[in-house]
């Protein structure tokens, strides 16, 4: 990377400075190269010098001028300049910014990749949503999120598992099993008044039916048994003690071994619907974690108890309680009630101690943005087991709101009324579902316009990369259908003279730096926002300029950056999952 080559040569030249006893031994530099806004400035430029001037206790453009007579010549560099109040900016030399576009014909889908983060192991666990009914198009940008992180991470060389963490147990998931009871009673023919607070979704229904159909009667019940000491629900009752009600008797009148029947079937079916519909979305997982496990393998009793141990726990009426407030969380938390019953944020820690036995040295959590209020109790816990509170890192990601002419679409999970991300994904394509997701930071709010993303045109983001990358591609097919024998490799490459294409030289450079960037802040944006500028500088060019001349040697240079262009499209997609048609 230019990039690269300018930052090693700044560093050794401030250590020749410290050797030659001009700059103080214990000179502490960090040192920053950025890329120039304006090129008659240069290519890059660093501002090392106004960072260390007080250390060095020199005037600014003394000591720019001093790391600039240190640095002296380089094949890399045609001239080096101090400018302002002392920033160095450097003027590339123009073999080496040609050098990028063989570099990149060379190594094809791996230009942009490094060893970064070689050995070092990271999980990702993202989506996680409860398995209480299908995925949502709110859902989809954890997803795409998730997905597109895991993969920046991993093209800069870090060893990384996607994970999917099971909500396979507690009260939402009761819901959910009663819920497909109560809709297979009605198959049986039974009256019963449907909760208000039960999973009213029409995939309830199917679960009931494939119930019904294996099983017949065998789980039916009479209205008065369902309905036997259960609390009025809304509007006159109370909802909640109403479902805990007709949970409680589902539990009894089935029988623990039938009642297990239902809720498997139940969550069998939307996990596997949630695998499916993630797979088709083009994401993946290593592996899917049972929330169930944990306690089936003791590892919840297990963690109760080393918290016991390191003193970490306390008794209050009943109750066991979480010290996290000496830990910085606002408030203690309770980790087993008063009934014998451990909580969901017992389970939380159980699982995150398991992360990290499981060798992970950083865990990265994708969590919608509701969870705000649990990052402090999760790091607690962690920082209480004696793990280092910093190796969890909790990236929030918020909601995003579906528009389509002009008007937001309601969403609610529990009534059955939202988008389902498959329906989303056939209806605008998976292309823009991916895209769309990943165009702004995760924690800032998003509206996902649909009528935008069905059109085919210069205002749709996705559509505008795509079509770059189609136009390379139908350019190279036109050289071949004319019969042309294009020599890319050994393309006179200093023919490219011209604004356009000494920019576009400059901005595919750019992109290995972009891309672990992106990685290391966790912002897949950065990546959209570059491949946008490069799109659009490639199209102006494309505009100005014919490519199949008759000038053989010009002809070949062009096509040579187009290609190069297109790789770096093609790269920079397939990041996001998105795809780099040939033909539009």
């Amino acid at each position: 990377m230019l990039k690269q080559i300018i930052h090693d040569l700044i560093e050794q030249a401030l250590a020749g400075l410290q050797q030659a006893q001009q700059l103080p031994i214990d000179l502490r530099a960090n040192i920053q190269v950025t890329p120039a806004k304006n090129h008659k400035q240069g290519d890059f430029a660093s501002n090392i010098a106004m960072m260390l001037a007080k250390q060095a206790g020199m005037p600014t453009r003394d000591l720019a001028k001093l790391i600039v007579e240190q640095i002296g010549r380089n094949e890399a560099i045609d001239r080096i300049e101090v400018a302002g109040p002392g920033f160095i900016n450097f003027f590339v030399a123009s073999d080496t910014s040609l050098a990028v576009v063989r570099d990149i014909l060379q190594r094809g889908e791996a230009y942009g990749k490094s060893q970064y983060g070689k050995g070092q192991k990271v999980q990702v666990e993202f989506v996680s949503a409860n398995p209480t009914g299908p995925l949502h198009v709110g859902h989809g940008r954890g997803a795409a999120y998730g997905a597109t992180l895991a993969e920046l991470l991993r093209y800069i060389g870090y060893d990384v598992q996607c994970e999917y963490y099971v909500n396979d147990a507690g009260r939402q998931m009761d819901i959910l099993g009663t819920s497909t009871w109560l809709r297979y009673l009605e198959l049986c023919g039974v009256e019963v008044v449907f909760p208000s607070n039960g999973y009213q979704g029409d995939y309830v229904w199917d679960i009931a039916a494939t119930l019904h159909r294996q099983y017949g009667d065998r789980f039916q019940r009479s209205n008065e048994q369902v309905m036997n000491n259960v609390h009025a629900d809304a509007p006159g009752g109370d909802r909640e003690k109403h479902i805990d009600d007709l949970i409680a008797n589902a539990r009894s009148l089935l029988g623990e071994a039938d009642y297990r029947t239902v809720f498997d079937t139940a969550l069998d079916t939307l996990v596997d619907v949630i695998r499916k519909d993630l797979h088709a979305f083009g994401v993946d997982y290593d592996n899917w974690f049972s929330e169930r496990s944990l306690a089936d393998s003791g590892a919840i009793d297990n963690l109760i108890q080393r918290l016991s141990d390191n003193g970490t726990v306390y008794k209050k009426e009943g109750a066991l309680w979480f010290r996290s407030t000496d830990f910085g969380d606002e408030k203690d938390r309770v980790v087993k009630r008063e009934n014998g019953q451990t909580t969901y944020f017992a389970s939380d820690i159980a699982y995150h101690l398991n992360k990290f036995e499981r060798g992970f040295e950083h865990l990265i959590n994708i969590w919608g943005a509701d969870h705000h209020g649990y990052m402090a109790r999760v790091k607690a816990s962690m920082a209480a087991l004696g793990y280092d509170a910093d190796r969890l890192e909790i990236q929030l990601v918020q909601f995003a709101n579906l528009y389509e002419k002009g008007k937001r679409l309601s969403m609610s999970t529990r009534s059955g009324e939202f988008v389902t991300l498959r329906k989303l994904r056939e209806d605008v394509g998976q292309d823009a579902a991916r895209f769309f997701y990943v165009m702004r930071k995760a924690d800032q709010h998003m509206d996902f316009d649909l009528d935008l993303a069905r059109e085919r045109s210069s205002d749709n983001p996705v559509y505008y990369l795509q079509y770059a990358h189609a136009r390379i591609c139908s350019v190279k097919r036109q050289c071949k259908e004319k019969g042309l024998t294009l020599s890319l490799e050994s393309a006179n490459l200093s023919r490219l003279d011209n604004s356009h294409e000494q920019q576009l030289i400059k901005q595919i450079s750019l992109y290995p730096e972009r891309v672990q960037n992106a990685a290391l802040r966790r912002e897949p944006h950065i990546v959209v926002n570059y491949l946008r500028d490069l799109a659009n500088q490639f199209h102006s060019w494309y505009n100005a300029f014919q490519f199949i001349v008759d000038d053989v040697e010009l002809r070949d240079a062009r096509i040579a950056l187009a290609t190069a262009i297109g790789q770096v499209l093609h790269n920079g997609l397939n990041l996001m999952g998105v795809s780099a048609p040939e033909k539009m």
